[in-house]
């Protein structure tokens, strides 16, 4: 006879654990003691036909009575309960996903099967924070072969959506990071879409960054769009700027980036995985992906670029869609805004053909978008892109974009702003782009869409002492602070040679 867990009566705390599921019991309670839960417990919570995978948390203050459980807010709107709903817990099963991490620790290989087991266990929750900090830190560096990549990449596809479309060529653009304000996406894909190509673009957040594509394209109109919706808007216009995240699309990608970045671990294979897995799923077929080069920039060294292209490559080869790579200058930001709202308006100032709009923006947009159009079967692309822009078309299909995603939105302009000067003068030597984007992230962005840094100058510029270099804007006194307190810590974030 078995007999049914003991059920506790939920009561709501309103903690916020953001991804992690925490559940709350009370450290007399009867169920912890009959089966030996402790604090760090990985449990099955258990409400009506749902269930979840949550690492215990106990208290011993009156917060709960013995008869009483809690869970972090995503568990509780996961589990769909209430203030007073039966909730029960049990054991964790054996998780052969788990194994499998332990082996790939003491370096054994990882298989098709395998790979999908350690996925499937991701998105579903049941492998906790620290097994899978465990399993990135085994991938990284070198440690996954062109097969395990390969293997990686369709575990990943396999667990979320997957789109498809009516057309022989889909085609997709990407960076792989690190270059603050490297905005090219939405002008790319305004020329794109204006010259006839299907270009379904979804992008990411922000995680660590002061601005992701989807973060700064939300400035300008709505990203938050079911897969409904998202195929609606390429049907009417041929393209779209969506966030990824609302769709599942390669979900684990979203799991794996966010336990791999706060550890600044690098991994050529996840990173390979992470991109195409996105772009399988996303229904392209035809992928260029944009590798900036520099010291401060995420790929260091022409040697990594060439290392990390080659088995892009390669697993789109095995995988079965074209992926051309292109190395280009990591040096210095790209624009001159750092920030969601700072951003979106170098980009708006591109497709307007304003007088005043970055050029080196503008320029990459142009490379870029020629080489997805030759990737599509347009000849001589680099000058179709750049007669697309010139004449309005492209700014025209953006605005349709716009439109079909929701209506274009006014930028936001933060209310506070201190600029930094030169302190002598000479040559702009160096611009730091990781302490460019860290102070524009403690001046707020991406949460205040108008905060960030505006730069002023380029590599290589003759600056006069008091001439500005950059700006700070925040939507806060307390952030500005942060902000001019740690570009105070470190003068050399953009570097004057004296004359």
């Amino acid at each position: 006879m078995t007999t049914a867990p003991a059920t506790l009566r939920f009561k709501p705390l309103g903690i916020d654990t953001a991804y992690e599921h925490i559940v709350f019991m009370h450290a007399g309670c009867h169920v912890c003691r009959a089966e030996g839960f402790f604090a760090q417990t990985r449990i099955v919570v258990h409400a009506g036909d749902k269930s979840l995978i949550a690492t215990l948390y106990v208290i011993n203050d009156g917060l709960l009575s013995q008869d009483e459980i809690s869970l972090s807010m995503g568990a509780q709107h996961f589990l769909g309960i209430a203030e007073g709903d039966p909730v029960s817990v049990s054991h964790v099963p054996y998780l052969r996903s788990a194994s499998l991490i332990r082996a790939k620790i003491y370096g054994e290989r990882l298989d098709r099967s395998a790979m999908q087991a350690i996925i499937d266990d991701t998105v579903t929750g049941r492998l906790s924070e620290l097994h899978l900090s465990a399993f990135v830190t085994a991938c990284a560096g070198d440690n996954l072969d062109l097969d395990e990549i390969v293997a990686l990449t369709e575990a990943m596809v396999a667990a979320g959506e997957r789109l498809s479309w009516p057309h022989e060529i889909v085609v997709d653009k990407h960076c792989v990071g690190g270059l603050p304000g490297n905005r090219t996406t939405p002008i790319v894909v305004a020329i794109v879409t204006a010259c006839g190509l299907i270009m379904p673009k979804t992008s990411s957040r922000a995680i660590t960054s002061p601005a992701g594509t989807a973060d700064t394209m939300e400035v300008l109109a709505p990203v938050n769009l079911d897969l409904g919706a998202m195929r609606r808007v390429v049907e009417d216009t041929g393209g779209c700027l969506v966030w990824g995240g609302a769709m599942q699309l390669s979900p684990a990608d979203d799991v794996l980036i966010r336990v791999e970045r706060p550890l600044d671990l690098d991994s050529d294979g996840q990173l390979v995985a992470s991109i195409l897995s996105k772009k399988i799923a996303a229904g392209s077929n035809r992928v260029l992906i944009d590798l900036p080069v520099g010291p401060t920039a995420k790929i260091r060294s022409i040697e990594a670029a060439k290392r990390v292209s080659s088995r892009l490559e390669e697993v789109g080869r095995r995988v079965g869609i074209d992926v051309r790579t292109l190395i280009t200058d990591g040096m210095q930001p790209v624009g001159r805004g750092i920030g969601p709202a700072l951003e979106a308006r170098d980009v708006l100032q591109v497709l307007r053909n304003e007088p005043g709009a970055p050029a080196d923006l503008r320029e990459r947009s142009l490379l870029l978008a020629g080489k997805v159009l030759e990737m599509g079967g347009k000849a001589d692309g680099a000058a179709l892109a750049a007669e697309t822009l010139a004449s309005g078309d492209a700014w025209r299909q953006f605005l349709r974009i716009c439109e079909a995603q929701g209506g274009l939105r006014e930028v936001p302009v933060a209310p506070l702003l201190h600029t930094v000067v030169a302190a002598a003068t000479g040559r702009v030597a160096n611009i730091d782009n990781r302490v460019l984007a860290r102070i524009a992230k403690l001046a707020g962005a991406p949460q205040s869409v108008a905060a960030g840094v505006d730069l002023h100058v380029d590599l290589d510029d003759w600056v006069e002492r008091g001439q500005p270099l950059f700006s700070i804007h925040a939507q806060a006194p307390g952030e500005l602070r942060y902000a001019r307190a740690f570009q105070a810590e470190h003068p050399n974030v953009i570097l004057v040679e004296e004359a």
